[in-house]
């Protein structure tokens, strides 16, 4: 680490804040995760995105059908090999979502003080006094006194798009609300939410699935975003799903946690993702106003500590149609990474956003900047003590491999890896320098033939292990990441053992 580096335990120095930041090659270690749509599906502005700092994109099935999708996700194709960078692709479910369906797609005024009536879609129009919605079993599940919010992007702060309605009586299958606030509702489809009640929909929907089965296994995608996890059993069911689709068994499941229910189930929700998403959106609907931060909080420690990727959403929702954030939302950004954040995924700011490349930009740098002041030292320690002894062997390794590069101030680690499993034990510890995985395919035969399995993006080599340290030397130096007479730790398997090896680079 270098000699002025800031820890946020120390007052910080004013002079340091005042210096212009610089930019590398790795924009910021937080990954950030872009939506592709609108204005975001074009092979220039996903050029721009990548560029800017975008690693993974997300593809919203909520809305969309699948032939757009695959325009976009073939710009992005296009795009990255334009831009030179990787991207991972993420499709994120619909889940048990309610939906007002406007057909017409005509706008809709609501009245504070009026009523407007929730009712099962059979084909009626919506209007200001009647909203269809997806799902007949609502009046089943509300009662008198129980609050809903309908609106393109929930409750965003701006609240003239989003409505807040109180049930005042239900009626067989129809719901009577009163409107709490006067709004204008544009688009074709809203989404509804009522707080704290259980709705009795699948988390995986068959559409979901057959989505996941041919548009998932065509494009062999990286992680799946279950939507409206809330048991640990949502997450078995779609990971046995996935194992029977046999192309997508590598991919990562990442629960998105956006209700009370899946709140109160987090920690074994937890032991079956591969990671979490935390969906600020609707659980700022769901929780208090003032509870949203302490949950944030908690969930991300936890995550931490069982090293799984966390992914905060809605972070910079001013941005969807401005240039800049605001100072609430710049703040928000840094924190959610100082708390331990590993992820930060854009929306609405980049799907629909007038602004998806600077968004991204600015999110990057205010990362970044996060990053710098990041107490490592101190989240190490925390890591692993929580881990405690006897450590698994691979534990041992990671932590190990990290505790090193830190000591003789290593400018990259260099990991050999056929699952990503070992990398990402290394990210667990967080090092403050990048880790470079080089994926080794594990040769399998039946026999007749080899065939290789290992993580997707591996490009199969036979090589020894030395020229494939060179290769990754090589591209190391190319990103500007190494340079001579750097320190650089190696992490490989070389049979049974593990080795941990720390090499000084010649000019």
């Amino acid at each position: 680490m270098h000699s002025n580096h800031l820890l946020l335990e120390e007052p910080i120095r004013m002079a340091s804040i005042l210096e212009p930041s610089k930019s590398s090659f790795f924009p910021a270690m937080t990954k950030i995760v872009g939506t592709l749509g609108p204005r975001s599906r074009s092979v220039d502005v996903i050029s721009g995105c990548l560029k800017a700092g975008m690693s993974v994109a997300r593809f919203d099935f909520s809305w969309g059908d699948p032939e757009y999708h695959q325009e976009t996700l073939e710009n992005l194709r296009a795009a990255v090999k334009a831009a030179k960078k990787l991207c991972a692709v993420m499709l994120d479910t619909v889940g048990a979502e309610l939906q007002v369906v406007n057909s017409t797609e005509k706008t809709l005024q609501l009245q504070e003080d009026g009523k407007v009536i929730l009712t099962p879609d059979h084909g009626q129009e919506a209007s200001s006094e009647i909203l269809p919605i997806n799902f007949s079993g609502l009046s089943k599940a509300v009662k008198k006194g129980d609050t809903i919010f309908v609106g393109q992007y929930l409750f965003t702060g701006s609240e003239t798009t989003s409505v807040w309605l109180e049930v005042d009586k239900v009626r067989e299958e129809d719901v009577v609300c009163v409107i709490k606030n006067t709004a204008t509702l544009t688009g074709s489809l809203f989404t509804l939410h009522a707080s704290q009640v259980h709705i009795d929909l699948p988390t995986l929907s068959d559409k979901d699935k057959e989505v996941i089965s041919t548009w998932g296994v065509k494009n062999k995608i990286d992680f799946l975003s279950l939507s409206y996890t809330r048991h640990a059993e949502d997450v078995r069911e779609a990971r046995e799903f996935l194992s029977k689709l046999g192309d997508l068994s590598q991919t990562h499941i990442f629960a998105k946690i956006e209700n009370v229910e899946g709140l109160t189930h987090f920690d074994e929700i937890l032991q079956e993702a591969d990671g979490i998403i935390l969906s600020r959106g609707n659980l700022g609907i769901d929780l208090p106003s003032e509870k949203v931060f302490l949950f944030q909080k908690a969930a991300v420690y936890k995550c931490n500590m069982a090293g799984k990727p966390a992914v905060v959403t809605r972070v910079v929702d001013s941005m969807t149609g401005n240039l800049r954030p605001t100072r609430a939302e710049a703040t928000d950004v840094a924190n959610a990474v100082l708390d331990g954040s590993d992820g930060i995924l854009l929306g609405a700011e980049t799907l629909r956003g007038l602004y998806p490349i600077e968004t991204i930009s600015i999110v990057g740098k205010i990362c970044a900047e996060a990053e710098k002041v990041f107490n490592q030292d101190l989240y190490f320690k925390k890591t692993v003590k929580y881990v405690g002894e006897p450590m698994t062997h691979l534990e041992s390794i990671a932590s190990s491999a990290v505790r090193a590069a830190i000591k003789v101030k290593a400018s990259v680690i260099i990991c050999f890896t056929s699952s990503g499993r070992a990398a990402r034990l290394i990210a667990k510890y967080r090092p403050p320098m990048p880790v470079l995985s080089v994926v080794i395919p594990r040769l399998k035969t039946n026999q007749l033939k080899w065939s290789f399995s290992g993580a997707f993006e591996a490009e199969s080599t036979n090589a020894t292990n030395e020229s494939v340290l060179k290769v990754a030397l090589d591209h190391g130096k190319a990103s500007g990441v190494i340079k001579s007479h750097d320190r650089v730790v190696i992490c490989q398997k070389v049979g049974d053992a593990s080795v941990v090896k720390i090499i000084e680079l010649e000019d």
